[in-house]
């Protein structure tokens, strides 16, 4: 990688290095970080306009604060590609996402520096506190506590939990709010509103201005210190509370708004409050983006762009030849557009991720029957579950992932009431460059055990409207998953027809094994049978399409006529779709030789989705290679 550093952060492996330059050269440092953000990622790819915004921040943190004893954890971790940087992998941050590389979100195993992994939203206070709590249960008195909260994700609920219980504990913690007005997409709710009334009051602002006067001298009092903070309160609270302040009436104190991309002051603020005991929320305000233009404009957009020629802005995207099928996530965007128009009942539910998922088409077109919540996945099933006792058809559009967070939900006010909600979860399985965090690996598995719910997956894009078609005219819940990426049809808009429920689909029939997919997968199953063929092995290949209730028709034909089976899934293998098939073929006394492919009982890493199919053994190569060892295995079941 030929990609130089600028000359002062050429110098920084570390924190402690930081430190040993004068506060006058943070700018240029921060300059020159922001740059290496702008070349690495342009060539690399990953995500891009979030760590832009929190250059200034990292360098201050980093600078003011004794990390890595001083905890400093991250909410949102891709807001923390300059922490990385600082924090001695910036040589490695050419390998950012990419197989066997560093992680894109910050990860413990990686590196001391990251305290806590992150790659879902609104933990991070929670985390901290835990951390501040435990610190004071050592009598380690002495450790910072810092919470890095932002890109929307003060709109989850978790984060109200642990302010609400941060505020009674005495606890040395500073809660950052990083204040830019975005997750992925433009925040939304009374909070964003909120945050906004507070950053344009006169009376607030002209009090703030005050006081921060004052804490700029503290230091100067010594031992006095804390005793001049506490007579300052009584003038805050009956001042600047004038305005209700949210913070302070949960018993943090609260100082800002401030500039977030004035490394300066940002070093005296965090400087005043390192000698202010107990919890405090400092309120930065940043831009998206911050330094390149196009993503200041646009920063959705250039939230994840990809690769881009960073002296045009020009998104450079792969070679074509011939039309491309579409990804799944817009089959779903302009197939509840086109459902609604038809069926007024229908409604589309996302928390903060409409252009992840593609509802932005419906919000577009229908703006009064699609909802973006905010990130808050627990009440986007309940909101939808109340949408649906009022006869509605909510389809709730949630990550694999993210729906992890709201399974009560899912259980107490959805299946228990027998609700009709379609659940549709995008990026079901190995997700790719994004990790763990967000691989939906367990959606099958968790989804198939719970009473009254209906499991399926598409193996393409028709599939994927028609199962739509058939969730809105079946009145029950209803999950449907597909994966992240795109299709195998090019010409995908055919007519929408209602399959019937627990039904699957013979692709082939055949005499030496049988392979039963679910999904995607059996796109990869059908080459592999192929390839099969070509070396003499005639196999069955069968699109299962539900997993519950699961063809019980068709595993009995199966069972009967073939003594060998192998299922396939880009889901866990422990209690997925393979257990399913596995429990049928115990309760109904049949004894083929099954080998079940898919997600090991193991933490998958980042990858592109081919090297981890590969990795995982259920890619088409690996479903070859399975079947042929099959031929002559004498092992009952694995």
């Amino acid at each position: 990688m030929n990609i130089i550093p600028g000359e002062l952060l050429a110098q920084i492996d570390s924190p402690e290095d930081l430190r040993r330059f004068k506060e006058d050269d943070l700018i240029q440092i921060c300059n020159e970080l922001r740059q290496y953000i702008i070349d690495i990622v342009s060539v690399k790819g990953g995500h891009f306009g979030a760590s832009l915004g929190t250059v200034e921040l990292s360098v201050a943190l980093h600078y003011v604060f004794n990390t890595p004893n001083d905890q400093l954890v991250w909410d949102v971790g891709h807001q923390a590609y300059g922490h990385k940087m600082l924090t001695g992998r910036r040589e490695q941050f050419h390998t950012n996402r990419i197989y066997g590389g560093i992680s894109g979100f910050p990860k413990r195993k990686e590196s001391e520096y990251d305290t806590f992994g992150v790659g879902h939203s609104s933990t991070s206070i929670s985390a901290a506190l835990g951390m501040a709590v435990a610190s004071r249960l050592k009598n380690e008195n002495d450790r910072q506590h810092i919470a890095v909260i932002g890109d929307g994700a003060l709109t989850g609920g978790m984060a109200f939990e642990a302010l609400n219980n941060a505020g009674t504990e005495k606890n040395n913690m500073l809660v950052i709010l990083n204040d830019n007005c975005m997750s992925i997409d433009p925040n939304v709710g009374a909070l964003k509103e909120y945050l906004t009334d507070i950053t344009t009051s006169h009376t607030y602002n002209k009090v703030k201005d005050e006081v921060w006067n004052l804490l700029g001298k503290i230091s100067k009092f010594g031992p006095n210190a804390q005793a001049i903070v506490q007579k300052m309160e009584n003038a805050i609270k009956s001042a600047v509370l004038q305005q209700s302040n949210m913070f302070e009436s949960l018993k943090f104190r609260y100082f800002g708004p401030v500039d977030g991309h004035d490394v300066n002051r940002l070093v005296q603020v965090m400087n005043d409050l390192k000698d202010i005991p107990g919890p405090k929320l400092l309120h930065v305000l940043t831009v998206k983006g911050k330094g390149y233009k196009l993503a200041e404009e646009d920063q959705t957009k250039w939230h994840a762009p990809g690769l881009f020629n960073k002296d045009t802005g020009e998104i450079i995207k792969s070679a074509s030849s011939g039309p491309k099928p579409p990804k799944y996530q817009d089959v779903f965007g302009h197939t509840i557009v086109e459902m609604a128009k038809q069926n007024e009942k229908i409604v589309g539910v996302t928390p903060a991720m409409p252009s992840g998922c593609s509802l932005n088409i419906m919000m577009k077109e229908i703006p009064d029957r699609a909802f973006d919540v905010g990130i808050c996945e627990q009440h986007a099933v309940t909101f939808s579950a109340g949408m649906a006792t009022q006869g509605m058809i909510p389809f709730c559009n949630i990550y694999s992932t993210f729906m992890q967070r709201a399974y009560d939900q899912v259980i107490h006010d959805v299946a228990i009431q027998n609700l009709h909600v379609v659940f549709c979860l995008d990026r079901g399985g190995l997700a790719g460059a994004d990790g763990p965090t967000h691989h939906g690996a367990y959606d099958i598995a968790y989804m198939r055990c719970i009473p009254n719910m209906i499991v399926s997956a598409p193996m393409n894009e028709e599939e994927l409207r028609n199962l739509m078609f058939t969730a809105a005219e079946t009145p029950a819940p209803f999950s449907i998953r597909y994966p992240r990426g795109n299709g195998v049809m090019p010409e995908w808009k055919t007519p929408l027809a209602k399959i019937e429920i627990g039904k699957g689909r013979v692709i082939c029939e055949g005499e030496d094994l049988a392979i039963l997919s679910i999904g995607h997968m059996g796109n990869l199953a059908q080459t592999a049978v192929n390839n099969l063929k070509k070396e003499g092995v005639s196999a069955g290949l069968f699109d299962m399409r539900f997993v519950k209730p699961i063809d019980e028709e068709m595993l009995h034909h199966v069972f009967r006529n073939y003594s060998k089976v192998i299922t396939v899934e880009d889901g866990c293998v422990q209690g997925g779709f393979g257990s399913a098939v596995l429990e049928f073929m115990a309760d109904n006394g049949y004894s083929s030789q099954v080998k079940r492919l898919g997600i090991p009982d193991k933490i998958v890493e980042h990858g592109t989705q081919p090297e981890l199919w590969a990795e995982c053994g259920y890619d088409e190569e690996a479903i070859y290679q399975t079947a042929l060892q099959m031929l002559g295995a004498k092992v009952l079941v694995d």
